[in-house]
């Protein structure tokens, strides 16, 4: 082959290289442009934000209620005297509810015609350990050490809460404080958000524990119950880890 011969078939060869690279960039290109473009479509799609107003509605809001008796999954608390500290026919007797006013303004109940008056789980060492120390994250401040109503915030100028020693308290039923704990009384908010259901019965017997023991021969023992090793601090009775709560006493 001559020289002249060699020198075009190299350009010949180069050339049609390019044309190949030229072609395959031309492909991405159209790829790149399309994809882009479906990229495009999917982000800026027509939808509501947040709290935007609808006039597709009759209520002019796009946010949408849940439909009625819709429960989320963990929160079906059917076992109302865990959930709740009231009977199952809470709220339809025709038993008010007593009130009184003692000399630091505080509105204080004493008749409980709605709280149970036992517990709806075991008593156990274990939990009465956890409400132990519950009570001394969340209570002690207010309500001091043994229940006096003697906390370091109280000492510090905050209104003085009852104390858990009077006759009134001694003698309402256990549900009665769960209830406080739930939903809050005077100046004590809820603690719902903060304690499980679990943890206000804990706190709860604890309670009844100190009360007991400032008055050792005046009420009855709480119904223990033996679990040897075995730690019954979630003592949930039907299974939901999701539980609302409310602490303190009225």
């Amino acid at each position: 082959m001559s020289r002249n011969n060699y020198q075009l078939s190299v350009i010949s060869h180069q050339l049609s290289k390019f044309g190949k690279w030229k072609m395959l960039c031309l492909l991405l290109t159209v790829g790149c442009s399309l994809s882009a473009g479906c990229r495009y479509d999917m982000q800026d799609q027509p939808r509501y934000k947040a709290y935007e107003k609808s006039e597709f509605f009759s209520d002019d809001k796009a946010m949408r209620d849940l439909p009625e008796g819709t429960v989320a999954r963990g929160f079906l608390r059917e076992d109302k005297a865990f959930y709740t500290g009231k009977k199952e026919n809470a709220g339809t007797t025709t038993t008010p509810v007593e009130t009184t006013t003692d000399a630091s303004g505080n509105t204080l109940v004493s008749s409980f015609p709605d709280a149970i008056e036992e517990f709806p789980v075991p008593v156990t060492k274990e939990l009465l350990d956890r409400g132990e120390e519950r009570y001394k994250i969340f209570c002690i401040v207010c309500h001091g050490p043994v229940g006096n109503g003697d906390g370091m915030i109280v000492r510090r100028g905050f209104p003085q809460p009852p104390t858990y020693h009077d006759d009134r308290l001694r003698n309402a039923p256990v549900g009665h404080f769960f209830d406080v704990m739930t939903n809050g009384w005077g100046k004590m908010n809820s603690y719902a958000s903060q304690i499980p259901p679990a943890d206000r019965w804990a706190i709860v017997a604890y309670i009844r524990a100190l009360q007991i023991s400032q008055n050792p021969s005046g009420m009855s023992s709480l119904p223990m119950t033996e679990t040897g090793n075995t730690t019954n601090t979630t003592a949930t009775p039907s299974a939901s880890p999701n539980a609302n709560t409310r602490g303190g006493a009225k």
